[in-house]
């Protein structure tokens, strides 16, 4: 029992949890709009958001000077070189322009990791930024990537659906948020410290319906009874459960409820389509 709870730890810690979540909305994405599976955005995706992961988490780890297990840091550390070796390869079998924008969203994410202006700090603590660059970070590989290396048009449907991953990304953030409200710097301006735990709330359950009723706008709206009907029910699923998780959310809350079974619905998404 001991060594499966520090394995699921370390399953936890290493990223590889959120990265799933990650390859679950890519995947998606390619089934909303039809794309065969394409293997080097999805595992690119995948590793980039190992490699990440682990670089916010332990860059800040360091700069603040905490202390974690040498033997557990070392190994998540060699885990994380070779996910940058398979970023690395997989990232020269994509398209230009998908390449030209996964650099971007790399500079968003040093950008939120490390400080670029003397005497100036990072964007995960400019007030109230964190949540939009988190947001657009994940739009961008789990959309955009996917869809502009798999050379189809642009079409409305593909604004419709950043806006609808946004919304989901940002809703699931309020529930860390929610969580770290008692540990997050003041200064940082969350969601929650701007307008409090329920209005939080009662904002996640709006941005949900918004989440749902922006289906209707999808050019498979007029054929609803058939692909239409099917994907709707999906998401309603899936906003039901969040603003479950966001209702339930607290302050006492375990880690777990955020690391693992927050983190678990894009990944349940996306069996719902493979098992359905």
């Amino acid at each position: 029992m001991i060594r499966f709870q520090a394995f699921f730890d370390f399953y936890l810690k290493s990223s590889i949890h959120v990265a799933l979540s990650v390859y679950a909305l890519v995947r998606m994405t390619q089934f909303m709009f039809e794309i065969p599976y394409d293997e080097p955005i999805a595992l690119f995706s995948f590793f980039g958001t190992i490699v990440g992961y682990n670089f916010v988490k332990y860059d800040a780890l360091a700069r603040t000077k905490k202390r974690m297990m040498r033997n557990e840091l070392k190994i998540i550390a060699l885990f994380s070189f070779f996910s940058f070796l398979a970023v690395g390869f997989y990232f020269f079998k994509l398209q230009r322009i998908t390449q030209l924008i996964s650099l971007a969203v790399l500079f968003l994410t040093l950008l939120y990791t490390l400080p670029f202006f003397p005497n100036k700090k990072n964007a995960r603590n400019w007030a109230g930024v964190k949540i939009y660059i988190v947001s657009l970070c994940w739009v961008g590989v789990t959309v955009v990537l996917p869809v502009l290396n798999a050379e189809i048009a642009i079409t409305s449907d593909f604004y419709l659906k950043c806006i609808q991953r946004f919304i989901l990304v940002f809703v699931l953030i309020l529930i860390f948020e929610i969580l770290d409200l008692t540990n997050d710097d003041p200064h940082l301006k969350t969601v929650p410290q701007q307008i409090g735990i329920n209005r939080t709330k009662v904002l996640g359950y709006l941005l949900m319906l918004l989440f749902c009723l922006l289906e209707f706008f999808n050019s498979n709206a007029n054929d609803f009874i058939d692909f239409g009907f099917f994907t709707f029910s999906l998401q309603l699923i899936i906003a039901v459960i969040v603003a479950l998780l966001l209702y339930f959310s607290n302050q006492n809350r375990s880690k777990y409820y955020t690391l693992f079974w927050t983190e678990s619905v894009p990944i349940l998404w996306w069996l719902l389509v493979v098992l359905v």
